[in-house]
C-alpha cells in the first residue's frame, strides 16, 4: 500500500515535532534552558508541525496548545483566557457588526460602480478598482471578509467586460491581490494584525494603537496596492488589452447587481454611511479626543444595530462575526505571551549573530515573513511564530522590536503563490460561470510581485517609518 503525499507530509511532521521533544525532554541537552521554555518549545514544536503537516483545524491546534501551556503552568489561566476580553479582540467583534450593516444596505456596490464607472481605459479601472478595495479595509475587517463582499462587485463586472477574457482574468487576479496586500492599511485588517501587537505589549511594553497603525500602514498599503496592480496588469494582459477603451456605467452595473446601485439613496444607505464616516473619523482622532478604538466601534456596533437607526439586527449581525477565527487568535496570542515570558524566544535566537547591519536584519526578517506563507498558510498562525523570534532577536541586534515586528507582519501579508495560500486567493480562484486564474497565473505573478513587494517594505521601514515615528535603532 503506497503513501499519498499528505500522508507523507504528516508522517514528516509528526516525525520532526516528536525528535524536537525528545530532544527538549533529555535533561542533559541544552543546558541554558530553563523548564518553562523547554515546555514552551516543545508545545510550539507540536503545534507548528501540526499546522504545517496535518489537516486538523487550526483553531483547534490552537486551543489545544493554549491549553497545554495553563496546564503545564508555563501561563496562568488569566493569561489563556484574558486575551478574550483584550480590546483588540473587542475591536474586531464589533467592526464585524459594523461590515454586516454595510452588507446589508448594499452601500459597497454602489460605492464601487460610482468609482469604476469613472475608467477610461484598462489601467484606469485596474486603479479605481484598487482604491476602492484600499478603502474597504476600514469597513470590512479581515482580508476573507472583505473578499466575499467584494466578491459580487467582480461578478457583476465579469459579467460586463464577458466579451474581454483577459480583462475578467486580470480582475480576478487584481481583487484578491489589493484585498491581501492593503489589510496593512489598519488594525483590523487582519487577526495577525491583533497578535502582532498583544505580542509587543506583553514583550516589550510598547503599545501600537489604531491611530499610529494607521499612521505607518496607510502609506504602506496604497504603495504596494498600486504597484501591485500594475503587476498584475503586466502579467495577466497583453498591450492589445491594455490599448481598448473601457466604458462601463453603473446602469451596466445596475443589470448584473442584486442591490440597488442607482437611483436615489434610501435612508437606511444615508445613515450607515455617515455611521461608517463618524466611526472612522473617530478611530483617526483618537489622539484628540483619548477615546479608545474599541469603545469607538462598540458605540458604532450599538448604533449600527438600534431598532430606531440601524439598519442589521445585532442577532444576524453575530452571526456573521468568525468566532472561529476569534478562538484562535486569542489561544495564538497566550502562545506567543508564553514563548516570550518564558525566555525560549530569547534562547531560539541566542546563537545568531547581532553585529549585523540594521538594514540588513530587517532585510533577512522580512525575506523570511514573505516565504513563510508556502510553509504555514495561516497569517495569524506565521505572525504567533515569527514575531515573539523577531521581537527578541531585534533587541540583541540593537534593532527597534516596533519596527521589526511590524516590518514582518507587513511582509507575511504577501500570500499569492498557491491557490491555497489564502483564502481570498482560493475563494476568487474557483468561480463557476466565470474565467478566472490558474495557478501558473498565480506563480507568474508571485515571481515578480514577491521581490518587489519585499523591497518596498524594506524601503518603509527603513527611510519612511522613521519620519513616522518608528526609528530603525532601538531607543
Amino acid at each position: 500500500m503506497s503513501l499519498t503525499s499528505p500522508q507523507i507530509r504528516q508522517a514528516a511532521a509528526l516525525c520532526v515535532a516528536l525528535s524536537i521533544c525528545a530532544l527538549l525532554i533529555v535533561p542533559g541537552n541544552f543546558p541554558g534552558l530553563s523548564g518553562d521554555a523547554r515546555l514552551t518549545l516543545a508545545v510550539f514544536a507540536l503545534a507548528t508541525c501540526a499546522w504545517i503537516g496535518t489537516p486538523i483545524d487550526d483553531t483547534y491546534i490552537a486551543l489545544g496548545a493554549g491549553l497545554a501551556l495553563t496546564v503545564t503552568g508555563v501561563i496562568s489561566s488569566e493569561t489563556l483566557f484574558g486575551t478574550l476580553g483584550d480590546s483588540t479582540v473587542w475591536l474586531l467583534i464589533c467592526a464585524f457588526v459594523l461590515a454586516a450593516a454595510v452588507a446589508r444596505t448594499g452601500l459597497a456596490g454602489r460605492a464601487a460602480a460610482f468609482l469604476v464607472s469613472g475608467a477610461r481605459s484598462v489601467r484606469q479601472l485596474a486603479h479605481l478598482t484598487t482604491a476602492a478595495l484600499v478603502v474597504t479595509a476600514f469597513a470590512v475587517p479581515a482580508t476573507s471578509g472583505r473578499a466575499a463582499l467584494a466578491l459580487p462587485v467582480f461578478l457583476a463586472l465579469a459579467k460586463v467586460l464577458a466579451d474581454r477574457k483577459r480583462l475578467v482574468v486580470m480582475l480576478a487576479l487584481l481583487f484578491p491581490t489589493v484585498i491581501l496586500l492593503s489589510a496593512v492599511a489598519t488594525l483590523i485588517g487582519a487577526g495577525a494584525h491583533l497578535i502582532t501587537v498583544s505580542v509587543l505589549w506583553e514583550a516589550t511594553g510598547n503599545r501600537v494603537g489604531f491611530t499610529q497603525w494607521l499612521l505607518i500602514g496607510l502609506p504602506l498599503a496604497v504603495a504596494s496596492s498600486h504597484l501591485a496592480a500594475e503587476v498584475v496588469l503586466l502579467t495577466t494582459t497583453r498591450r492589445a488589452d491594455r490599448r481598448g477603451p473601457v466604458r462601463i456605467t453603473a446602469d451596466d452595473i445596475q443589470r448584473h447587481s442584486e442591490n440597488p446601485v442607482t437611483g436615489p439613496w434610501s435612508s437606511a444607505e444615508s445613515r450607515c454611511l455617515m455611521l461608517l464616516a463618524t466611526v472612522v473619523a473617530l478611530w483617526c482622532s483618537e489622539p484628540l479626543h483619548q477615546v479608545p478604538p474599541a469603545i469607538v466601534a462598540l458605540i458604532g456596533a450599538i448604533v449600527a444595530s438600534s431598532p430606531a437607526l440601524g439598519t442589521v439586527h445585532l442577532k444576524d449581525a453575530l452571526k456573521t462575526v468568525p468566532w472561529s477565527l476569534l478562538l484562535f487568535m486569542a489561544a495564538t496570542m497566550a502562545m506567543g505571551v508564553a514563548l516570550a515570558n518564558s525566555g525560549a524566544a530569547k534562547w531560539l535566537v541566542a546563537g545568531l549573530p547581532v553585529d549585523v547591519e540594521p538594514w540588513l536584519f530587517l532585510a533577512l526578517v522580512i525575506a523570511v515573513s514573505t516565504a513563510a506563507h508556502l510553509v504555514l498558510q495561516s497569517r495569524s498562525a506565521r505572525s504567533s511564530v515569527l514575531v515573539p523570534l523577531v521581537i527578541a532577536a531585534a533587541v540583541g541586534a540593537g534593532v527597534n522590536p516596533v519596527a521589526a515586528a511590524l516590518a514582518s507582519t507587513a511582509a507575511a501579508g504577501f500570500c499569492h503563490t498557491l491557490p491555497a495560500s489564502a483564502k481570498p486567493v482560493t475563494l476568487f480562484a474557483e468561480i463557476p460561470g466565470t474565467p478566472t486564474y490558474t495557478s501558473h497565473d498565480l506563480l507568474r505573478l508571485s515571481a515578480v510581485l514577491a521581490p518587489l513587494t519585499a523591497a518596498l517594505v524594506l524601503l518603509f521601514a527603513l527611510a519612511v517609518w522613521p519620519l513616522l515615528g518608528v526609528p530603525v535603532l532601538k531607543p
